[in-house]
């Protein structure tokens, strides 16, 4: 592969920095068309909800920000992606065990994958990128500390790189409740490697939090797609308790009722304490946090999604990468610092679709330990200057010290750690000190970069500080008012996401409350319309026996098949084929959930029992369905209110073209690539200087009829398209022409 060109080089003046183009003769790889790469690399016949737009609008060239919920595929969307584009996929994770799951999957698959992470020795991380510079690899997961060095940002320049994606993205926003420094660099990164098409996914982000992450990757035109925030299986539930006591009874009971789950804690002596008394009980029990050894916490993790254990009790360190579907449970011991944090917590349970119930032990008192924490992440101006000048007092020959945080937070007479932690980082942060690795030592070496400079003449932006300690205390107030709130829980949370005028869930604590049975009536004729189409889906997933039905599904999955849900657990069991399938599609996900359980109650509906309980008919559930029984019931609120369809989803334009019309058309390609060939070689001109092939392949997929349409498609300005784009547009109408004739 040639060199990228560099400042310096004699290249064209044009508004586009491009990469280095493959050599003109490369031979195109693999399957190019997304629907056919999706089944033959990764073994689905269909998408899954809200992944389609996403693909496509990658497919289409555009920069693009997923919000999708946990569980809901995002991976898939830049996984695919990297398979049917030429080039390297890059993608910045934040967790070595994430990491490693993925490439270990992808690897199973066939599909050339590797990670650049600490893990790595220099040498193994330059033959990592010297593998990607031959094109050895489709993805390469890259932890986001690596970008903190400019010569691997360099080394990057060189290689083909196709798509630059960013998972957990909310890790960049200070205003999010999972704030990582190392993705900050992120935005320059992309410029610094010659500004890749970029894709940007997590699971919980506000409004400010999306526009953050809009900002810092620098995002342009970009295709916003935020939808799946409702989940219509989950029953949240907040429970007043006044001490310890009250809380371990109701754990025991809520444990005992659904055995697999996660109990949430706020500190790590909570997390040993609360694991002590349930193992006490007889349940199979792991611990899990942020002090134990790193091969003490990959044994737990591993313990408990291999099903070895069956609860984990743990801090919020506990959760990105935990792939376990059955988790019937979420249990937060402690109040949670942000609504962000406690739904994407609660969102670990019912990943397979089935009902599942999350609760949180409230007591007003455990506000006061997240208070301490927001006092750590917010170090003051003076504590920052002090520590400074600590540091500058205590440092030898070189402007160097190795000390660890707890002696710091000693010769300070700090008592918060947290504090000085933070102080330590934000002077790393605004190029005051560098901190490094010292062999053999757990304390980590401190480098002031100008030991000349008083701490005094320090350039702090205190203002920006007393914005994030004024933010992460609203976000705690917030969460204590969801807890003191008497609204239906899940249409508080969509509401705090964006989500306007969310119906009600019909199953947490509050919607149950609300429900004394006065208000139990027949149905209207529209109603009783849409009780025989969720009855007919009951028995069309359920077996006809003597005397009956048997029970086939559970009420989650029924309740998804028709409201046409795209879910994993809906596509495997080939749901969509059914000819109930859709039926509630105007109604959406969360009201055929809500209805669902209102049958139940309502007696038309039984349960079996056990782990996974499946539904079906009662005898007069079947004459209700028959139009031959009269019944009363309570009515769930709302209808029409699908998950992803409020404010908010898919903003950002909709994408050009469905994945139907982007398809791969390789004879068109190579004729482009001809055509492109011989510009550069009219013009004296290297091929990539022209068009690189990734702007052959938008062309090719989007197939436009003149220039006003070519001029949205990435690595095509004004400039290049007034040179040498007219050629390449005639190629395209007679290619159009002969496939016409052909037919």
């Amino acid at each position: 592969m040639a060199p990228l060109p560099r400042k310096g080089d004699t290249v064209p003046e044009t508004e586009d920095s491009e990469p280095a183009d493959a050599p003109a003769d490369a031979p195109t790889q693999g399957v190019r068309d997304a629907l056919a790469a999706l089944e033959r690399h990764f073994g689905h016949r269909a998408f899954l909800d809200g992944q389609t737009e996403v693909v496509s609008a990658i497919l289409s060239g555009r920069d693009t920000l997923a919000v999708m919920p946990t569980g809901g595929g995002k991976s898939l969307c830049y996984q695919l992606p990297a398979m049917v584009m030429d080039g390297v996929t890059v993608v910045v994770s934040p967790l070595i065990a994430l990491m490693k799951d993925q490439v270990d999957a992808l690897l199973a698959r066939g599909i050339p994958a590797a990670m650049v992470n600490s893990t790595l020795s220099p040498s193994e991380q330059r033959e990592a990128i010297d593998a990607m510079r031959g094109g050895a690899f489709k993805l390469v997961y890259i932890a986001p500390e690596r970008f903190r060095s400019r010569a691997f940002t360099e080394a990057l320049r060189e290689v083909d790189i196709a798509l630059f994606a960013v998972d957990e993205a909310h890790c960049l926003s200070q205003w999010g409740h999972d704030f990582r420094p190392d993705y900050l660099r992120l935005g320059e990164a992309v410029e610094a490697i010659g500004s890749p098409q970029v894709a940007a996914f997590t699971a919980t982000a506000t409004p400010q939090v999306r526009g953050d992450i809009l900002a810092h990757l620098r995002l342009r035109d970009p295709f916003e797609c935020v939808r799946g925030f409702s989940r219509p299986n989950l029953s949240l539930a907040i429970t007043p308790c006044e001490g310890f006591e009250k809380k371990f009874a109701r754990l025991r009971a809520f444990a005992d009722e659904h055995r697999t789950g996660i109990v949430y804690c706020a500190t790590r002596k909570k997390v040993e304490e609360v694991a002590d008394v349930m193992a006490s009980w007889g349940l199979k029990i792991v611990a899990y946090h942020g002090g134990m050894s790193d091969e003490d916490r990959a044994a737990a993790q591993d313990a408990f999604i291999s099903k070895k254990r069956d609860i984990a009790v743990a801090t919020n360190a506990f959760g990105m990468g935990i792939d376990r579907p059955d988790v019937r449970f979420v249990a937060h011991f402690d109040v949670p610092g942000s609504v962000e944090a406690y739904y994407q917590e609660a969102g670990r349970a019912g990943r397979d679709g089935e009902p599942a119930a999350c609760e949180l032990l409230f007591n007003y008192a455990d506000t006061r330990t997240q208070e301490f924490f927001i006092d750590g992440n917010n170090p003051s101006s003076s504590l920052i200057r002090d520590t400074y000048e600590m540091l500058r007092g205590r440092a030898g020959a070189g402007g160097e010290l190795t000390m660890t945080l707890a002696d710091l937070a000693e010769e300070l007479g700090e008592r918060n750690g947290m504090a000085v932690s933070s102080a330590i980082s934000y002077l790393s942060r605004s190029g005051a000190i560098e901190r490094y690795d010292v062999p053999g030592q757990r304390a980590r070496g401190t480098r002031l970069l100008d030991p000349g400079r008083a701490g005094r003449d320090l350039a702090i932006d205190e203002a920006a500080l007393a914005a994030k300690d004024a933010n992460d205390r609203e976000k705690l107030k917030a969460m204590v008012s969801l807890c003191y709130s008497d609204e239906c829980r899940q249409a508080w949370i969509l509401n705090y996401f964006g989500e306007a005028d969310a119906g009600e869930c019909g199953s947490c604590d509050n919607c149950q409350a609300a429900t004394d049975g006065s208000d139990l009536r027949p149905p209207s004729a529209a109603e009783l319309v849409l009780v025989q189409k969720a009855l007919s889906g009951v028995a069309r997933m359920s077996r006809r026996v003597a005397g009956g039905w048997e029970p086939r599904f559970g009420r989650m999955k029924i309740a998804g098949m028709l409201a046409g849900s795209r879910a994993k657990e809906i596509l495997d069991a080939r749901l969509d084929a059914l000819s109930t399938y859709g039926l509630l599609r105007a109604e959406g996900a969360p009201y055929a959930a809500a209805l669902f359980k209102a049958l139940q109650d309502g007696g038309l509906l039984v349960a079996s029992g056990g782990q996974y309980p499946t539904v079906t008919l009662t005898p007069k559930g079947e004459a209700a369905m028959r139009g031959s029984a009269a019944f009363r019931m309570r009515w769930p609120q709302g209808g029409n209110s699908a998950p992803g369809s409020s404010a908010g989803a898919g903003r950002g334009g909709e994408p050009p073209v469905s994945l139907e019309g982007l398809e791969f058309d390789e004879s068109l390609f190579e004729k482009l690539r001809e055509a492109r060939n011989a510009i550069a070689e009219a013009e004296g001109l290297p091929p990539f200087a022209v068009f690189h092939n990734q702007t052959l392949e938008f062309l090719t997929r989007l197939k436009p009829a003149d220039e006003e349409a070519a001029l949205k498609i990435r690595g095509i300005g004004e400039k290049k398209a007034e040179r040498f784009l007219g050629p390449l547009l005639e190629v395209i109408r007679e290619h159009g022409g002969d496939a016409a004739d052909r037919e």
